[in-house]
């Protein structure tokens, strides 16, 4: 809220309360990288902790090699590992290292 004030040489000023509402942005971190041949897909994973805490944050194995993150929260730190899935169903170990996004 706040106020405005009209200037001029009028005899009369006027001010006017102002109201409004604000938004805060939306953030996404985009990922991606190199695919690997022989494999059907890949989970992506998220912690906010670079030691440990990842949780698979994709809802199906994806055949895309990137993904946008559009749950992320401001003033956050989070880091991105990914896996490979084979046909079989077999997962890969996460990559390494993670891969860090520091959302402003």
């Amino acid at each position: 809220s706040g106020n405005l004030s009209f200037v001029s040489n009028a005899s009369n000023s006027a001010t006017e309360p102002l109201s409004g509402t604000g938004t805060m942005p939306t953030y996404t971190v985009n990922l991606s990288w190199n695919g690997t041949s022989g494999v059907v897909g890949y989970n992506v994973y998220r912690s906010t902790s670079a030691s440990g805490g990842y949780a698979k944050i994709n809802s199906a194995v994806d055949p895309n090699t990137a993904y946008t993150d559009s749950s992320v929260t401001s003033g956050q730190t989070y880091y991105y590992a990914a896996t490979s899935v084979n046909s079989a169903g077999q997962e890969s170990g996460k990559s390494n290292p993670p891969v860090q996004a520091v959302v402003p």
